[in-house]
C-alpha cells in the first residue's frame, strides 16, 4: 500500500506542478493578449484622431477653394459685364 500511496503522492504533485505551470502559461498568455489589445486600441486612437483632423484640414481647403472659385467667378462676370457695357457704349456713341 506504500508503493501506491507513493506513486499516488508524486502523481498528485506531479499534476499540481502541471496545473501551476498551465495556469503560469494561462495568466502569461493573458497579459500578452491584454498589452496587444490595448496596442491596437491606442493604434486606433492615433488613426481616428488622424482621420478627423485630415477631416478638418479638408474642409477648410476645400471651404477656402469655394471662395476661390466664387471670387473667381465673380471677377470673371464682372469683365463680361465691363466687356458687353463697352459694346453697347460703342455702338451707342454717334460716329464722326
Amino acid at each position: 500500500m506504500e508503493i501506491n500511496t507513493a506513486k499516488d503522492i508524486k502523481e498528485a504533485k506531479r499534476l499540481e506542478k502541471q496545473a501551476a505551470k498551465e495556469a503560469k502559461q494561462l495568466a502569461k498568455e493573458e497579459k500578452r493578449k491584454k498589452t496587444y489589445l490595448a496596442r491596437e486600441q491606442a493604434l486606433e486612437e492615433v488613426d481616428k484622431k488622424r482621420k478627423a483632423k485630415r477631416s478638418e484640414r479638408y474642409a477648410a481647403e476645400e471651404a477656402e477653394q469655394l471662395s476661390k472659385d466664387r471670387a473667381r467667378r465673380d471677377a470673371y462676370l464682372a469683365r463680361e459685364k465691363a466687356s458687353a457695357e463697352d459694346r453697347e457704349a460703342k455702338k451707342l456713341k454717334p460716329k464722326n
